[in-house]
């Protein structure tokens, strides 16, 4: 995994955990992988995996069964969405707003250019 300087290194495996979830790689109920297994896969010391982990069972996509290993939650999908729609209204849409007021873009020609793409 190729890190980027611009994110702490926690949030980007939490990204990845939650991109393995909804690429259902991971599925809710199922064991996922421990702390060590994830750091000698992503070359990153097991605490910082951890410290992912710990993220991500407060945001209720995780849970740790103690003695036996990390489970996606039942309800990992919709936390997963829920969590990643909140930060792309937070952090990304923000940028996105206002390169379209620079380019004098409006929603509708985003939709129409959204719209050819998917074809």
């Amino acid at each position: 995994m190729d890190f980027k300087e611009t994110k702490a290194i926690y949030l980007q495996i939490a990204d990845y955990v939650c991109e393995q979830i909804l690429l259902n790689r991971w599925q809710s109920g199922d064991r996922i992988l421990s702390v060590r297994e994830l750091g000698v896969n992503l070359e990153v010391n097991p605490n910082t995996v951890l410290r992912a982990y710990d993220f991500l069972q407060g945001k209720g996509i995780i849970l740790n069964k103690r003695g036996i290993g990390y489970f996606a939650h039942e309800r990992a999908v919709e936390e997963v969405k829920a969590y990643k729609k909140q930060q792309f209204i937070e952090q990304e849409l923000p940028a996105l707003v206002k390169t379209m007021q620079w380019l004098d873009m409006d929603f509708k020609e985003l939709e129409l250019l959204t719209k050819q793409n998917q074809k």
